[in-house]
């Protein structure tokens, strides 16, 4: 099955397709990609990985056609940070 593995960062992204059999996991796909070697700050003991936008553990079993992010840690606190005006307002 084809499963695509996506990350970016401030300066760069990537999306990697990896073939792997039926019943692979998401660290799987990770490990396979070689997404890691691209982006030796990506680490999985601390950042959150999804599917299509919904997290998920690095055990989670992929379907065909999946795509796995991983996401960057979240540097600002969204309670803190003061709201920008739409240029509407």
């Amino acid at each position: 099955m084809k499963i695509g593995v996506v990350y970016a960062n401030a300066g760069r992204q990537a999306w990697l397709t990896v073939d792997l059999p039926e019943g692979a996991s998401v660290r799987q796909a990770i490990e396979k990609s070689g997404i890691l070697a691209r982006f030796p700050e990506i680490d999985l003991a601390e950042q959150k990985v999804g599917i299509f936008g919904k997290m998920v553990e690095l055990d989670a079993v992929l379907e065909d056609g999946a795509r796995v992010e991983i996401y960057r840690p979240i540097t600002a606190d969204p309670a803190t940070v003061h709201r920008r005006p739409r240029p509407e307002e």
